[in-house]
Order: C-alpha cells, then sequence, then structure tokens
C-alpha cells in the first residue's frame, strides 16, 4: 500500500477541516446538546468514516478496505471505555453541561495529536525491529489482564489516577476553585489563574495518553499501514463528543463491556505474537528462524470484534433489564399491604 505525500496530506486538511466545522457549528456557543442533536452527529460522523472506509477500498483494495474496518471498529469499541473515565471526570469536577462540550473536543483534539506521534513511532520501530511485535502482543495480553481485574473497581482506579494529576497541576499551576464560563484562564485582583476547565483539559488528556498505549499497539496488531492506523484513529475520535452525550445513563448498563474490551485486547495480543513468531528474527527463538504458527487473517480478526461487541452488548442489555425487574419486585414485596 503506497500513500502518497499529496493524499497525507490532503487527508489531514479534511480531518482538521471537520474539526473546526465541530467548533464552529456546535461548541463555540455554549450549550448542552439534546439527545437529538447527537443522535444526528453521531450518524454523520460515523456515516463518514464507513464512507472513507470504501475510498480505501476502492484505492488500495479490499485487504486495505477491511483492515481500516477493523480498525476502526477497533477503536470505536476502546473509545467508548473512555466515556466511562470522561464521565467519571465530568462528575468529580463538576463541569456544568454546557460547557462539556468544549473541553471533550479540545481533549480529543489532543488525543488526535499525541496519537499520531506514537503512531509515528510505532511505525518506525515496527519497520526497523520485527520483534517489536513480541512486546507490542505482550504488553496487550497484561493490558487485557489487568483490565479483567479491575472491571469491578474502574471509578476507584481512574479517581485515584485523577487525583493524582489534578495534584501536580495544582502544585505547577496557580488555579482557582470557580468556573469562569468556558474559558481556560481568569484574572483574580488582576492575576491571572487557570480556571477548574484547564485542570479538567488536562486530565483528561493525561488519561488519553494511557489509553494510547493500549490502542497504538491494538490496532497495528490489525494492520502495519501507518495510514490506516491514522485515519480509524481520527474517525473514531471524531464523533467522541456526540456519543458522550448520546449515550448518558446507557453506559452504566453496559456492564460486560470491560469484559468484552479485554477479551478483544488479549486475542489481538494474541495474533501479535503469532505474528511475530511467524516472522521471527530472534536468535533464542527457533535459532533465528520463521516459527510455524497459525496466521489469524484480518477478516477473522474483524469478525471475532463485531461478535464479540453484539454479544457483550446484548449481554449487558438483558443483565440490566434482569437487575431492573428484580429491583422492582423486591420493593413490592416489601411494600406494605
Amino acid at each position: 500500500m503506497h500513500v502518497s505525500p499529496t493524499v497525507w496530506i490532503v487527508t489531514c486538511l479534511v480531518i482538521l477541516a471537520l474539526f473546526v466545522f465541530d467548533f464552529f457549528a456546535h461548541v463555540r456557543v455554549a450549550h448542552a446538546p439534546s439527545i437529538k442533536e447527537s443522535g444526528f452527529w453521531s450518524a454523520v460522523y460515523i456515516t463518514i468514516a464507513l464512507i472513507f472506509g470504501g475510498f480505501v477500498w476502492w484505492k488500495w483494495g479490499s485487504t486495505s478496505g477491511t483492515e481500516y474496518y477493523a480498525g476502526y471498529v477497533t477503536e470505536k469499541a476502546l473509545s467508548v471505555d473512555n466515556l466511562f473515565v470522561f464521565v467519571i471526570i465530568m462528575a468529580k469536577f463538576a463541569v456544568p453541561r454546557e460547557y462539556q462540550q468544549k473541553v471533550l473536543l479540545l481533549g480529543i483534539v489532543m488525543a488526535l495529536v499525541m496519537r499520531g506521534a506514537f503512531i509515528a513511532v510505532g511505525a518506525a520501530a515496527i519497520n526497523a525491529y520485527s520483534w517489536v511485535f513480541y512486546l507490542f502482543g505482550a504488553f496487550l495480553i497484561f493490558t487485557a489482564i489487568k483490565l479483567l481485574r479491575e472491571s469491578d473497581h474502574v471509578v476507584e482506579a481512574e479517581e485515584e489516577r485523577e487525583s493524582r494529576v489534578q495534584k501536580f497541576v495544582k502544585k505547577a499551576l496557580r488555579t482557582t476553585d470557580d468556573y469562569d464560563r468556558d474559558k481556560l484562564f481568569t484574572k483574580v485582583n488582576g492575576k491571572r489563574f487557570a480556571t477548574p476547565m484547564l485542570v479538567v483539559l488536562i486530565v483528561i488528556g493525561f488519561t488519553d495518553v494511557l489509553f494510547a498505549l493500549d490502542s497504538i499497539p491494538a490496532i497495528y496488531g490489525l494492520t502495519e499501514e501507518p495510514y490506516i492506523v491514522f485515519t480509524a484513529n481520527a474517525f473514531a475520535l471524531m464523533g467522541l463528543r456526540q456519543l458522550y452525550f448520546l449515550l448518558g445513563g446507557l453506559l452504566d448498563k453496559l456492564v460486560y463491556l470491560s469484559f468484552g474490551l479485554s477479551f478483544i485486547l488479549g486475542f489481538i495480543g494474541l495474533k501479535l505474537v503469532l505474528h511475530a513468531l511467524h516472522e521471527n528474527t530472534l536468535p533464542f527463538i527457533n535459532g533465528g528462524e520463521h516459527v510455524s504458527v497459525p496466521v489469524i487473517s484480518t477478516p477473522v480478526s474483524l469478525s471475532v470484534i463485531v461478535g464479540t461487541l453484539v454479544i457483550t452488548t446484548v449481554a449487558s442489555l438483558l443483565k440490566t433489564r434482569s437487575d431492573e425487574r428484580k429491583a422492582v419486585t423486591q420493593a413490592s414485596d416489601k411494600a406494605p399491604d
């Protein structure tokens, strides 16, 4: 797959234009978006992402197209996990709902810039050292196990991490305790102070760095093309702000999502290890020769990822509905005659 500098430049300009449009059309004037607005624009950005996948398929063939769709679905699923953390951050800092759009959009732009740097580093490492896939695979398997163990303590783990970041920011910057609309800085008695909005933005940015450590190796397990890795990340992040407001309370009902994401990360980690064995050059493994192991194709990966997300979503909603029915039944049994 050869991507010319012109295609790279045009793609980056289009993505930048979409973010600029998003800011001036929805974020510049502070407001809390309705479910209808969030649903419409979520559908628009998902449609744009799917159409772009069709362009990749047409331009570079079915293999590249399938890799893009697999990467996009994976990054979208992992970005939904980001939303849980965003909800915790917004609640902890008591960010007014009408101002949440701005901090989310700025945080997403920061995330895309940082992921671009990670993607470049990852591509350079893969081109120079094939054994990097061993590291990526082992890291994803470790992350999957860690996510599985923390599935019942997500809130506690995130709040502890955010508290450390918040303390560091307050030591480094002069901050106020009150919001000044959606401003990042304000003046108090003629002195310039950072508002809680800037603290929230830094916490979200730091959180996105941690998420990138999982998502970038994961997508490199599906494709080695930096262009596909970057665009899949960009389009997955693009509709994240709208998805945050659209899902709202539904996030609490996805009780098995962490298990599904843990399985997906573990699966991709295993695929990376198998790929590393197949391309092995390390002298202490099979004498530096390639190891004959099964290779998991991209269509199979896409099927496993989509199937896992469907199963975990349906199971989560059934479990939530069952728990709600039990709660209603117990409440009615306890009610006096």
